[in-house]
């Protein structure tokens, strides 16, 4: 299945690192956070990316076009030019890069990827977040209820310790649980074709009249995902990551 992967944004809270790259070429564990993410929907067999670019587009570009170098050893004969590969990482993905505009919005962003997609239902992530989701177990749900459009509903861990409180008397105390109640939108969209006909320009934000429309015609369904989901936001997060894929942690490493 095609999969369409919002890579266009500025990434200003993460300016420690996006003033040189795009928030989605922020390595973790050597390799951009954007990769991670392929990886995960290759694991399933989802390898038809389409990824929406826009500030910086020219760093993904340089990636995916050098992808062959930067992830083998190599030998070059300065003489004739020639090139010998060694231990290639030879990855069977195909990677379409498509210009959306530096100012577009997310909805904006997808829609200009209509055109690549046609009349298909596909996926949509953004293009700075990692999970173990089960694709397998999304993709089911999506067509087993037959509406437009499903989302990914996660629970992240909350940023401070969490109380429970009888009066003044603490009776549990969590660092850092995961939300009980606060399921928020985690992206690894299941979209159908007609969903593109609710946005309007590259002024529209995918999570407002797109979303909103959808839900208001029973067309919006969630698909509960209750495992590791996280989003590299700040310094914090990336920091986070890196821990995590350092110590053989992190959940979502394949």
């Amino acid at each position: 299945m095609k999969v369409i992967l919002l890579a266009g944004g500025f990434g200003t809270r993460l300016a420690e690192y996006t003033d040189v790259i795009p928030k989605p070429m922020v390595p973790v564990g050597g390799k951009p956070i954007l990769w991670h993410i392929m990886q995960t929907y290759a694991s399933f067999g989802h390898k038809d990316f389409y990824v929406a670019l826009g500030y910086k587009a020219e760093v993904i570009k340089d990636y995916f076009l050098n992808y062959r170098a930067l992830n083998a050893d190599f030998t070059v004969d300065l003489a004739s030019g020639n090139v010998t590969s060694h231990q290639v990482d030879t990855v069977d993905w195909k990677v379409t890069l498509v210009n959306t505009g530096d100012a577009s919005m997310t909805g904006g962003r997808v829609k200009r990827m209509q055109s690549f997609i046609g009349n298909e239902t596909c996926m949509i992530t953004y293009g700075d977040g990692v999970a173990d989701i089960d694709l397998d177990a999304l993709l089911a749900f999506h067509r087993s209820h037959g509406k437009m459009v499903t989302i990914s509903a996660v629970r992240p861990a909350a940023r401070f310790g969490e109380l429970e409180m009888d009066g003044p008397r603490v009776v549990s105390f969590q660092e850092k649980p995961q939300l009980h109640d606060g399921w928020i939108n985690g992206g690894y969209f299941v979209v159908e074709p007609k969903f593109f006909e609710l946005i309007a320009d590259d002024s529209t934000m995918l999570e407002r009249e797109p979303l909103e429309q959808a839900t208001q015609a029973g067309e919006l369904m969630a698909y509960r995902h209750d495992g590791f989901w996280h989003c590299m936001d700040t310094k914090r997060d990336h920091e986070l990551l890196e821990t995590l894929w350092a110590t053989d942690a992190g959940p979502w490493k394949i």
